[in-house]
């Protein structure tokens, strides 16, 4: 069973784990969620997602949602597919990563949504 990624294509958060999948040369299967619709909002879309946002995740049962938890997981999970995504050589690479990372959200955020 494939992994299922709801979101939408206009959603920069689920163009960000889309790109980490592909990435990592994971089959997906994409379950376009219409935000015009208020799709996100819907009773069974808030039961997997209390918050009512996309993306999320549905492997094989396991429900997991917020971008960059999502694109963390897919990377370690597949850590031997395609390229290397997090740093594994020790505390200073992880340091940099999470700076990068926090840099990224704090900084472009804003900008890549609009």
């Amino acid at each position: 069973m494939a992994l299922k990624l709801y979101g939408s294509p206009y959603s920069t958060a689920t163009k960000r784990v889309a790109i980490v999948l592909q990435e990592k040369h994971v089959p997906f299967e994409f379950i376009n969620i219409d935000l015009i619709k208020g799709e996100h909002k819907a009773p069974a879309f808030v039961a997997k997602q209390p918050f009512g946002q996309v993306p999320l995740i549905d492997d094989q049962g396991f429900i997991l949602y917020d971008s960059r938890v999502l694109g963390r997981y897919i990377a370690s999970k597949y850590a031997s597919q395609g390229p290397a995504l997090i740093p594994t050589g020790g505390l200073k690479a992880a340091a940099l990563f999470e700076q990068a990372v926090f840099s990224e959200l704090a900084n472009f955020e804003g900008a890549a949504q609009n």
